[in-house]
């Protein structure tokens, strides 16, 4: 797997595609590899490993970033339990957003000094690979001043509605968390919360938008190449038990690999 230190080269990302994993392991996964490639840049010489872009599908739950309020969570631990939920306090930035079946979470695990040390660019890269990829579908997808993510509207449809959250954590400029595509989510569950802290706005999907449900395999291939163009990188893409190996290799002897690698180490 080989990769560059050097900025002036073109990145190699490995985009691993996952499935479906429960967030605590994809949480845990997240932070041994931005803690692998933290310690890689800062070994003398630096270590020449790739960047990830992890892409998965969570199970129904909730996550508050540190910046969140409590107030904005509208479930009691009870009616979390009747819906098949969980509840997460995260580091990342933000507030209270959902994660379910039929959504598209990418956590990009880059070293931003190989590419740019600006966060505000980077969001605006990820809001730049969303916004692509409804262009694809003849969605008109946005930004709105002073909100992270992707909307849709002001239009017919109604004021601007997000059809895509967005939320960073960034440690010597390593960073991990990232951005939740709605595809073909159930949007009833956002019901259950102000989300991200927002309430005079509402959420979208992409299957609202264009009325039907959308191929998620075919929406997944298109998020990987606007990615690959917007960071002007190179992408190795990897599905599955190949993607759990690359991962656990790359990881190595580094840490207690995460549960759902342990098998293919």
């Amino acid at each position: 797997m080989p990769a560059s230190t050097d900025p002036s080269y073109r990145q190699t990302v490995l985009a691993c595609h996952l499935g479906r994993v429960a967030y605590p392991e994809a949480r845990t996964l997240q932070k041994a590899l931005q803690t692998r490639l933290v310690e890689a840049k800062r070994s003398d010489p630096p270590q020449p490993i790739p960047h990830v872009l992890l892409l998965v599908e969570h199970p129904h739950v909730y996550t508050l970033g540190k910046s969140g309020d409590d107030a904005n969570m509208l479930l009691t631990e009870d009616r979390l339990r009747e819906l098949g939920a969980t509840f997460h306090r995260i580091e990342r930035g933000g507030d209270v957003t959902y994660h379910g079946p039929g959504q598209l979470v990418g956590y990009p695990i880059l070293d931003l000094d190989r590419f740019f040390t600006d966060l505000g660019r980077y969001l605006r890269s990820l809001e730049d690979v969303i916004i692509r990829t409804c262009a694809d579908y003849g969605v008109d997808g946005g930004r709105v001043d002073g909100r992270t993510g992707t909307w849709v509207g002001p239009d017919a449809g109604g004021p601007e509605r997000k059809i895509c959250a967005m939320g960073v954590h960034c440690s010597r400029w390593v960073t991990m968390h990232g951005f939740a595509f709605n595809v073909n989510v159930d949007l009833d569950f956002f019901g259950h919360i102000v989300p991200c802290g927002i309430s005079d706005r509402g959420v979208t999907s992409l299957a609202r938008e264009l009325g039907g449900p959308v191929s998620d395999a075919e929406v997944l291939s298109k998020v990987i190449e606007h990615f690959a163009t917007v960071f002007d990188a190179d992408i190795e893409r990897l599905d599955g038990s190949i993607a759990r190996t690359a991962l656990a290799e790359l990881l190595g002897d580094h840490a207690d690999l995460p549960r759902l690698l342990r098998a293919a180490a």
